[in-house]
């Protein structure tokens, strides 16, 4: 199970003038901060080992959701039913995602 992530939260205005501290908690402690203009959430920083490992994430997912797509009418049973299986276990585990962060929220 994984643990509880502290984030923080300010106005683009606050965090310009603490950037540095905004800076450091992303960098030092992995604390993101989510920069809010005009009351919607607008970016968030985090650390630079965060978002390179968020970038290779969204790359393995996009790789196995192409691999998931419907394979051509003339395809072999078996690889119809290996991009079934990924498809289903795609969709589960962003089943899973969403719910687990709704529970965090």
């Amino acid at each position: 199970m994984a643990t509880h992530r502290t984030e923080h939260r300010a106005k683009i205005a606050e965090a310009r003038n603490v950037l540095g501290e905004v800076i450091s908690r992303a960098r030092y402690a992995d604390e993101p901060t989510i920069l809010i203009n005009r009351g919607k959430e607008a970016a968030v920083i985090v650390s630079h080992p965060f978002y390179e490992q968020a970038l290779r994430d969204r790359a393995l997912i996009e790789a196995l959701e192409q691999r998931a797509e419907e394979p051509a009418p003339e395809a072999k049973a078996d690889a119809k039913n290996k991009a079934r299986v990924l498809r289903e276990a795609l969709d589960m585990a962003a089943r899973t995602v969403v719910d687990a962060v709704r529970h965090t929220d």
